[in-house]
């Protein structure tokens, strides 16, 4: 079942996003920086909702970076109990609408009871077939490829499928069409490195808590304009993208 599963959500685009500007979005306003991350939330659930309705089948969130532990230790604590209560509430949501939960990164760093209230999410929505929800914890794309890098050494038939399932922890997972930077910054930030190989770029200067389906909507639109050749001399269509 999960290979069916997968076929039909690979059919539709993947999407990355680097949620940025909570902090800032908070601040300019005399809130908490959590306040912002809270709102950041909210941000999250609009976006899933709006996701299938607009072509997209995977849907990969950038929540915290393995880099964002060095933050203050309050505001860590106060990230990962949003990320708890998200799972709480959220998750019969998630299994209802048909949407499949899956968070990489590493998990052993992460605060007790956190990981299994993670896995039995994961569990939970395993059938989901309306979206794929990747949120990225205690991520770095770096670590990814070097992690599956030592796990392939000294396989003799290695190929790209083979790397890429090590690197993504899963097989056939199509590569990220559109990755999408919000508060005006334009860097990828250790994000989805492999995976992005030929992804389109959108950024915009919308703080993450105003981050809304219409402005989905336009990062869609303009992704739709453009020609996308990878290093050929033609368009592509959106179905017979290549895999890395």
């Amino acid at each position: 079942m999960q290979s069916n599963l997968s076929s039909k959500l690979n059919a539709r685009l993947h999407v990355g996003i680097i949620m940025d500007g909570n902090g800032r979005w908070a601040t300019r306003r005399g809130l908490s920086r959590l306040r912002g991350h809270e709102a950041g939330v909210e941000a999250i659930r609009r976006v899933v909702e709006a996701a299938p309705d607009q072509g997209v089948g995977t849907l990969t969130l950038y929540a915290f970076s393995s880099d964002n532990w060095r933050r203050p230790p309050a505001e860590v604590s106060g990230l990962m109990a949003l990320l708890r209560s998200y799972l709480d509430k959220e998750i019969d949501s998630l299994a209802r609408n048909g949407v499949r939960l899956t968070v990489i990164g590493r998990r052993d760093r992460l605060p007790g009871g956190l990981a299994q209230a993670i896995g039995d999410a994961e569990t939970t929505t395993a059938a989901g077939d309306a979206l794929h929800l990747r949120i990225a914890i205690d991520y770095s794309a770096r670590d990814a490829i070097l992690n599956a890098a030592v796990k392939a050494a000294g396989t003799a038939d290695l190929t790209r499928e083979k790397l890429a399932q090590l690197i993504t922890g899963e097989a056939g997972l199509r590569d990220v069409d559109l990755v999408i930077r919000t508060s005006g910054e334009k860097r990828l930030s250790d994000f989805l490195l492999w995976e992005s190989a030929y992804a389109e770029l959108h950024f915009t200067d919308r703080m993450w808590p105003e981050f809304c389906a219409d402005d989905l909507a336009e990062a869609l639109s303009s992704f739709h304009r453009r020609e996308r050749r990878f290093g050929g001399l033609r368009a592509i269509a959106s179905a017979d993208v290549p895999s890395l």
